[in-house]
Formats: structure tokens, sequence, C-alpha cells
């Protein structure tokens, strides 16, 4: 396999040169309402670019008003266990109005203009958190209650969130061309793990030195990532808009796609597509296995293992740095042989990571060589599954409708996954189930049977597992593969 670019220019080969970006305006005739959406490959280009900018950007927004940094100043503020749990709980429960969210999109003539209405207003409720910590900073506001106004800013920011997530969604969808998806979102991506990895322990710091107290230093560093949150959707100003009513119309669809969508029914609903339902099948039982383990994976490492949090600290920033080497890797590869047998390949190695760490102790020999193996493991290869299972939902997605089709499976997946960290809490304090390590065992079995409804999903342009294991096995097995398959011929 040829050594992969992370460049822009490497993702878009294909495509003609640009010299500069230049915005777009509402007179540009790229996408009219009276004319099919064809986009420019100059066009496609431009708008990848800023695409990968938006990343960038939203990802130092996120770390900033998510993630560690936010749990601490819950923590600072005397937040109870269960009101650090929701932060985990409401972005998933909120996936219940995706749909709502794809109904609204639908009917609009813009994916820009809806997605910089739902985030723009999203971003800037932060501001309320900032003049509640400059509030509480200059008088003596009990502290719970800023609490309170975290949790409910960060429900009504997730719910506009799910409102907005499948316009998003379904406008890179109709951007990206087909060949070039696992490529640009690999490489999208590593550029967003790259921006995670930089800003995270530099944010932290800056939170930790802060001569005012961390409280205060983070009202500071939330009012730059509101700054920050806004240039992101700023750089979406160079991204080609597209109008979701001619896709309707049916005016995009090639001649192909047109013979293929004259054998649905009209009146097309997810519900009479067996394909997509094996899909969420898949899906759902593989987040649901997913979230009966990762989520106390950490506190494994605190409480049974007894290691300090600096340690497990530098575990986690293991597993963004293997994600960002192995993204554009996974990208190609998707790219030349599908989505769903890399998906089946690497899944059977991420469904039994759970039973390495029944093998980990409090020695030197798993603090310095098994716990980091596991986490590179983790991170480099679980990169694999996180790109293919969003690339393959664009596949298998309608032209006329997509934003339904990634709707029904962002709420299949928050219920799955909601539930999956609620029955792991419960029966990890099962002594009938020996505890953390018997959860660990128990979720392979989980992951393992997830895999099989993915075995039956059809991928217009997936390889057969034969064809993907030779091109990643060395080369004397590739010889043999090629033997045994001359030989069954």
């Amino acid at each position: 396999m040829k050594t992969l670019s992370t460049s822009t220019e490497e993702v878009l080969e294909h495509l003609p040169h640009i010299e500069l970006l230049q915005p777009l305006t509402v007179s540009d005739p790229i996408l009219k309402p009276d004319s099919p959406p064809k986009i420019s490959k100059q066009a496609t280009r431009t708008s990848l670019k800023a695409s990968t900018l938006d990343g960038v950007f939203a990802t130092i927004f996120s770390n900033i008003t998510g993630g560690v940094l936010l749990v601490n100043f819950l923590l600072q503020l005397g937040a109870s266990p269960v009101e650090i749990g929701l932060l985990s709980s409401i972005p998933l429960l909120v996936n219940f109005l995706q749909p709502v969210g794809a109904y609204l999109a639908d009917r609009t003539s813009s994916r820009h203009w809806y997605t910089l209405a739902i985030f723009g207003s999203s971003r800037l409720l932060w501001l309320i958190l900032v003049a509640g910590i400059a509030w509480f900073s200059c008088s003596n506001t009990a502290p719970h209650q800023l609490v309170i106004w975290t949790l409910g800013i960060i429900l009504v920011t997730n719910v506009l969130g799910a409102l907005g997530g499948c316009a998003w969604f379904s406008w890179m969808a109709a951007l990206v061309p087909p060949r070039l998806r696992g490529r640009y979102f690999g490489f999208r991506n590593s550029a967003a793990s790259l921006a995670n990895l930089l800003s995270v322990p530099l944010l932290g710091f800056a939170v930790s030195v802060w001569p005012g107290g961390t409280i205060q230093g983070y009202g500071i560093l939330l009012l730059l990532g509101v700054v920050i949150g806004l240039v992101s959707l700023a750089c979406q100003f160079w991204m080609v808009d597209v109008n979701p009513q001619n896709f309707h119309s049916g005016e995009a669809l090639s001649q192909q796609e047109k013979i293929f969508s004259s054998e649905q029914p009209k009146a097309f609903s997810f519900l009479k597509d067996l394909n997509f339902l094996k899909f969420l099948l898949y899906f759902g039982l593989w987040t649901f296995a997913m979230n009966l383990s990762a989520p106390f994976f950490n506190l494994y490492m605190l409480k049974n293992l007894g290691l300090n949090l600096s340690t497990v600290t530098i575990y986690t920033s293991l597993i963004a740095g293997a994600n960002l080497v192995m993204l554009v890797l996974w990208g190609k590869l998707a790219d030349r042989v599908g989505n769903r047998p890399v998906l089946l390949l690497v899944g059977i190695l991420i469904a039994l990571t759970p039973l390495f760490w029944l093998a980990a102790g409090n020695n030197s020999v798993s603090v310095w060589l098994w716990l980091p193996l596991i986490h590179l493991v983790t991170g480099g290869f679980g990169a694999a599954i996180e790109l293919c299972n969003s690339n393959i939902q664009m596949e298998m997605a309608p032209l006329d409708r997509p934003s339904q089709y990634f709707a029904i499976a962002a709420a299949v997946t928050g219920v799955t996954g909601g539930l999956g960290s609620t029955v792991g809490g419960f029966l990890a304090q099962l002594d009938i189930i020996g505890g953390l390590p018997g959860l660990f065992a128990l979720s392979t079995t989980v992951r393992l049977v997830a895999l099989l409804p993915l075995v039956f999903v059809q991928e217009p342009r997936s390889k057969p597992i034969v064809h993907v294991m030779g091109k990643i096995l060395p080369f004397k097995a590739k010889l043999a593969l090629v033997s045994a398959e001359k030989m069954a011929a």
C-alpha cells in the first residue's frame, strides 16, 4: 500500500487546481432552485478546504464546551455524580429529535442558512454561562446555581444540535464525491484529531494557571471558545450551498439513479428499505455493546488498578495520536474496498479489546507496555469504525431524502447508546457478574453478536472479504489467498 499524503491536494488529486478560496455570495449561479444541482469540481475543491477548516475550529470549540474541561469546571462548583452523569446522557437522549430536525431541514431551501441559524444560536447561548461565571466571580452566588445554569445550557444546545446535525450531514453527503469520501473524511478527521491532541493540554494548562482561579479561568476560555465557534461557522460561507428541494424533485439524480429510484415506492420510507433496516440493527447493537463497557475503562484504571490521573490522561492522548495517524490510511482503504469489509475485519479486533483489559494490572509491564498498547489499538483501529460507520450511511441513504436516514440512525444509536451505559453501570455493581472484569467479558460477546447483521448488509462499492485481506496481509499471505482463489475456481 502506498504511503498516504495528508494534504488536501492529495485527497482531491482528481479535481482541478484553484488558486484562492473565494467566498460564495447569494448571487452565485452554482445551485439555482430551477436548475439541476450540479456542483463544479472547482467549487467542490473550495468547499472541502473550507469544511476542513470548519472541522478544526469546531473541534477546539467542542473541547472548551465539553470533555474534561467542562467536567473539571462542574467539579469545582461542587456538582454531584448524578449531575456529572447528565453530561454524557443528555447528548444521547436528545437524539430523539433528529427526525424532527430532518423534517424541518428538508423543507427549507438552503442547507447553509439552516445550519447557520441552528448552530449559530447554539454557540451564542454559551455567552449566558460566561455572564453567569462573571456574576459568580463578583458576587456571593451559590455555586450549585451555576451548575444548574450549565446543565440547562447543555440541554438547550444539544437540542439545537440534534435539530441541525442531519442537515449538516446531508450537506456534506451532497458536496463530497462518493469516490473521495473515505480519503476526504479521513483527512478531515485527522486534522480535527490533531487540533484535539494539541488544544486539550494547552487549554487545561491555561485554566490551571489562571491567576483568578480555575472557575474564572474557564469563563475567559469559554468566551474565547464562543469566538472560535463563530469562526468555524464563518468558514462555511466558502462552501457551496445546497437546496434540498432540488434533490426532492429528482433533478440531482443521474440516469442510473433514476432507474433505481423508479423501482422504489414514490413515498419512500426507510421501513421499506430492508438493507437499511439490517444496518440499523447492526448499528444499534454495536453502539449498545460499545457503551456497555467503554465508559468504564477509565474508572477501571483509576479504581481497580489504582493508577493516578496524570497517567490516565497520557493514555487518553495516545488514543488521539493513534487516531490521527491512522484515519487517512483507513479512509483510503475504504475508498478502495468499501466500508463494510473494513467494518467487519476491524470490528472483530475492536470487539476483542475489552478482553485485553483483563490482563492489565498495576505493574510496570502493564503501565508501560500493555495499557499503552491497548489505547493505541483502540485509537488506531477505532478510527476505522467511526469513519466507515459514517461513510456507509452516506452510501446507503437515497439522494432525494438523506436527512431521514441520518436522523433515524442517530435516534437509534442515541437510544441504544444511552441504554448501554445505563445497563453497564447497573451490571458493574452486581457481584454475580464479577464487577467490571465480568462486564468487559460480556461486552466482547455482545460486540461480536452485533457484527452478525452487518454480514447481510449490502454496500454497492464493497469488495469481498478475501480481496480486502489480500490488501492488508503480508506478501506470502497474499500469494496463499490467490492460490486458494484459483483452486476454488
